[in-house]
């Protein structure tokens, strides 16, 4: 009877054995499947990381490009209001002269008129005239 009972502790213990193995072998094989698919994540992360970059460079150089051109406006800008500046000051010199031919204009009718009654004051005769 003793060995009955040590031969079915055996028998227990290699069941449980057996069991652990068939444990341990599914948890490898899980853990390799988790490894491949972690491995084809990495490869994958990588594969867009090496998209991104050169994408990444692309930006870099368009907002260069941006940054440049945004100057050259900037430039433009400068100059237009400048023109703008200058136009505006053209504008009130001739602005200044038209009022000054005004006052010229009328200082000439004014004499004008001076003169015509001036020479209104000399009545000259018919004949001197047709001579």
């Amino acid at each position: 009877r003793g060995f009955a009972v040590v031969a079915g502790e055996v028998r227990g213990l290699a069941q449980r054995s057996a069991n652990a193995a068939k444990d341990i072998k599914t948890l490898i094989v899980g853990t390799e499947e988790a490894v491949r698919t972690g491995r084809s994540l990495v490869n994958e992360a990588g594969n867009a990381m090496q998209q991104i970059v050169p994408a990444m460079q692309q930006v870099s150089t368009l907002v260069e490009e941006i940054a440049e051109a945004s100057g050259e406006q900037s430039r433009g800008l400068g100059e237009i209001n400048l023109a703008i500046t200058e136009m505006d000051s053209t504008n009130q010199q001739n602005a200044s002269l038209v009022e000054q031919a005004a006052a010229a204009a009328k200082s000439l009718e004014d004499q004008a008129t001076v003169l015509n009654r001036v020479v209104a004051v000399f009545k000259l005769d018919e004949r001197l005239l047709q001579a």
